[in-house]
This record gives C-alpha cells, sequence and structure tokens, in this order.
C-alpha cells in the first residue's frame, strides 16, 4: 500500500503554527522577568529567536496592538490587557476572591495573594500590597515555581497531577530554606491536607515568609490565598484568618461556577525566576 499523503494544506500549515509558536514565546519572554520595557537584545537572549526573525515577529504584534515599541524598547500592548479582562477564569475567581482579600488585608496590614496553578508553576491573579516595604517576588500575571511558595504547596496538594509532575523533576533551591528533597515535600504537602495551612518560610526570597490556604471545590484546589510578611512578624496568628477567607471565597465560587484552572497545554518554555 502507498504510503498516506498528507491532506492538502497539512504540510503548508506547519509553518504557520511555528510562527504562532514563536509570537507566542516571544509574548511570554516579557513575563520571564524583571523589567516592562526590555530591549531587542534582552528579547533575543529570553527567547533564543534571531534578531533578525524578532524584529519581524515584533512589528507584526505591534500592527495588532499587542506590543508597544518605547523609545528604549518593546512592550506588552493594551490590546493584551483588553483580551485578559474577558478570561472566564480570571474573572469569577478574582471577583470572588477579592472581598476576602481585602478582608484579610485590613486584619493584617500585609501583602495579600491570589493564585493559579499553571502546570507546574503558580500564577498570580490578584495582589493587595501591604504597609510594609518588602521585596516580594511576586507580581500580578507573574509566576514562580510552585514548590517553594505557600500558595503553590496549597495548590499542589489539591492537585495529585500536578504535584506527580514536580515529584518527577529536580527541586532547584531559590534559597538555603527551599525543600529540594521530594521526600520531605511529600510530606508538607501532606501535612497541607491535614491543616488546609501551607507556609513559605524564606523558602522563595530571603526575608519573606507567608501562610496560604487552598480555595477547594470538588477535591480540587481551583485557587490559593495568602498573607506575605518579613521573617519574624508570626504570619502564623493568620493562619485562621486565611482559611476562612479560602471558605469563603470556595462558597462564594459555588454560587458563580469557575473553570478549573488546568492550562490549556503543557508545553516547555524557557523562563527566568520573577
Amino acid at each position: 500500500m502507498a504510503p498516506q499523503q498528507p491532506r492538502s494544506g497539512e504540510r503548508a500549515s506547519r509553518p504557520g503554527i511555528e510562527v504562532i509558536n514563536r509570537a507566542v514565546d516571544l509574548l511570554a519572554a516579557f513575563t520571564q522577568g524583571p523589567g516592562s520595557v526590555l530591549t531587542l537584545a534582552e528579547l533575543a537572549r529570553r527567547t533564543g529567536l534571531p534578531k533578525p526573525t524578532l524584529h519581524r515577529l515584533l512589528a507584526a504584534l505591534e500592527v495588532q496592538g499587542l506590543v508597544d515599541r518605547t523609545a528604549s524598547g518593546y512592550q506588552l500592548g493594551i490590546r493584551l490587557f483588553e483580551l485578559g479582562e474577558h478570561v472566564p477564569r480570571k474573572h469569577k475567581l478574582r471577583e470572588a476572591a477579592l472581598p476576602f482579600m481585602q478582608d484579610l488585608f485590613e486584619a493584617s496590614h500585609d501583602t495579600v495573594h491570589l493564585a493559579v496553578l499553571d502546570g507546574t508553576d503558580v500564577v498570580y491573579l490578584e495582589r493587595i500590597h501591604g504597609h510594609r516595604a518588602l521585596n516580594v517576588a511576586s507580581r500580578v500575571g507573574g509566576r514562580l515555581p510552585a514548590h517553594c511558595t505557600g500558595v503553590g504547596k496549597a495548590l499542589l496538594a489539591y492537585n495529585p497531577e500536578a504535584a506527580l509532575r514536580v515529584m518527577a523533576m529536580p527541586l532547584p533551591p531559590r534559597t538555603a530554606y527551599t525543600i529540594t528533597s521530594h521526600q520531605v515535600l511529600a510530606e508538607e504537602l501532606q501535612r497541607i491536607r491535614q491543616t488546609g495551612i501551607s507556609y513559605d518560610r524564606e523558602e522563595n526570597s530571603l526575608g519573606i515568609t507567608c501562610v496560604a490556604a487552598p480555595i477547594v471545590v470538588d477535591g480540587h484546589a481551583v485557587g490559593a490565598v495568602s498573607v506575605t510578611s518579613a521573617p519574624g512578624s508570626d504570619v502564623e496568628r493568620y493562619a485562621s484568618a486565611v482559611r476562612t477567607a479560602a471558605l469563603g471565597i470556595r462558597r462564594s465560587l459555588g454560587r458563580t461556577p469557575i473553570l478549573h484552572p488546568t492550562p490549556p497545554r503543557a508545553r516547555a518554555s524557557k523562563k527566568e525566576p520573577t
């Protein structure tokens, strides 16, 4: 039997898909490190793409309003913000969480976060800045490894598939306090399932501690909320309030169903710590 020929247009579509993938990688490069305005050289370093290719992609994205050119480089365009405002998961979870996040802020005057799981990372959906001047690595839309953050461990405890993926990977240290043992992390996740509370004790950033709780719907964590402060500030005293906030958000979501925050595709990406 003669080998089956590709359908008309199938082969021609592959270059187009590759262009889309490169454009997505280019946009994602803006989230992979500090700075909102990036030079062409920095974009080339983060994406690994040749500068002529980047020029062509940036020109096309600029026409569509997805990227803006400035005097010092490139930044994400306002159209991405407009598109992001139509993401159902972000709207419903964020809207349900904000009143409870505000309550946590009023009680603690510290930084309050809302995050979801994306692969083996956490992505921050909302942040209320505290009164303390803390060098917190998180930012809205930014991502961090799940294994070394309070919200991340809370999410992994109730997302077994993601936890298995994390357990199959090395656990790179971010500080001297980062959990790098799979056995220790497994025990930590078990404790979180027992108590409903997760802690980050300078595991992601020195000088930063956090208490977090998962927002569990039908046995699956769709998000996590946390209070972040400085060491010695006794964040443990907010554990009950954080857990109560997570329960309140869950009840609100019962009236406003949301999609589970499962990433649409598992695709390796080149990223740096945010």
